[in-house]
């Protein structure tokens, strides 16, 4: 009798067991560290990808056309600009979902953080304006007005100057953070898009899509001090349309998406000479590098894929899908 009491109670204990087990294991989420995590203009989602296996863990909705993103670590949580949603979407990746979207105004094209992570700077590009947004309070500390079609936004690291591109009025427009005042307009190339900042911040490096080049900014002085071209073997000079832009952590090379050309170019970033241009998907755009600095992820928006180059090597790895034109990826690590 005990015996055939054994038999039925066995399945019972081994299902408690493995609730339990469940329990001790705490939630899963889609977007652990050790994640990539992409926008997807015309998904209206962020996709999460192992960065090991590249396959997709999973899908977070948020509103219109997702492009810009931003990661805040030390809160998990993940901004994400929405043109067409009229707002920045907050997404907790310990929820995996987005818990608030912020009102900075109409179609925020680009943004970034401030340092101490408690201001966020916007391009609103219909209205030629730069949003200043006290993250704490939700609320919209300043509207300054700059050129046509204002794109690119980069915070410095010393939370002095907020740098933002107008691509109509090719200029780049420095912004004082204490007062919210424009201090300098610099005239650079064509339809000027997005920025990186030597490490020692002594230079602002802007890519110019329809010039094709780069322009290199001296920071003390607001003054262009020189141009680096882009020409790719086998592509017109109107298909070379520089957009995106990376430094590494040691400001050694810098890696630059060529829109059009289908490439990303290696700039030793000392000498300002083009090493190498790698062939990638169809439009890259967005980039991003891992924190051991040895893989660079590549967004191509018009073959809706993702480029995975090894940096040392200086060769595409592997590539695969992730959405509809993939704008964004950062690293979650």
């Amino acid at each position: 009798m005990s015996s055939r009491s054994s038999g039925r109670s066995l399945p019972v204990l081994v299902q408690v067991l493995i609730w339990a087990l469940a329990l001790c294991a705490g939630p899963t989420h889609a977007a652990p560290k050790g994640s990539l995590l992409v926008s997807s203009e015309k998904d209206d989602r962020v996709y999460v990808l192992d960065v090991e296996t590249l396959a997709v863990r999973g899908e977070i909705e948020t509103s219109e056309r997702p492009r810009a993103l931003a990661l805040d670590e030390r809160r998990n949580l993940l901004y994400v600009a929405c043109g067409d949603g009229d707002a920045i979407d907050v997404i907790d990746l310990t929820q995996d979902k987005v818990v608030k979207s912020l009102d900075v105004g109409e179609d925020p094209e680009m943004f970034d953080l401030s340092p101490d992570g408690q201001r966020l700077y916007a391009s609103n590009e219909d209205d030629g304006l730069l949003t200043v947004f006290d993250l704490a309070s939700e609320e919209k500390l300043a509207e300054i007005e700059v050129g046509e079609e204002p794109e690119g936004v980069l915070a410095d690291p010393n939370g002095q100057r907020v740098y933002v591109t107008s691509e109509t009025a090719n200029m780049v427009h420095v912004i004082d953070t204490a007062s919210n005042q424009v201090l300098a307009n610099i005239v650079v190339g064509n339809r000027p898009r997005r920025f990186a900042l030597t490490p020692d911040g002594k230079q602002l490096w802007v890519t110019n899509e329809i010039g094709g080049s780069i322009s290199v900014i001296d920071t003390a002085s607001n003054e262009v001090v020189s141009e680096i071209r882009f020409e790719p073997k086998g592509f017109r000079a109107e298909n070379v349309t520089p957009v995106g832009i990376l430094m590494d952590a040691a400001g050694r090379y810098a890696y630059v998406t060529l829109g059009g050309a289908n490439h990303v170019a290696v700039v030793a970033v000392d000498s300002e000479r083009v090493e190498d241009y790698i062939l990638v998907g169809q439009r890259p755009w967005g980039v991003a590098l891992d924190q051991a600095q040895s893989l660079l992820y590549v967004t191509n928006g018009r073959s809706d894929d993702l480029s995975v180059i090894d940096v040392a090597e200086r060769k595409v790895l592997r590539s695969v899908p992730v959405g509809r034109i993939p704008h964004s990826v950062v690293v979650y690590e």
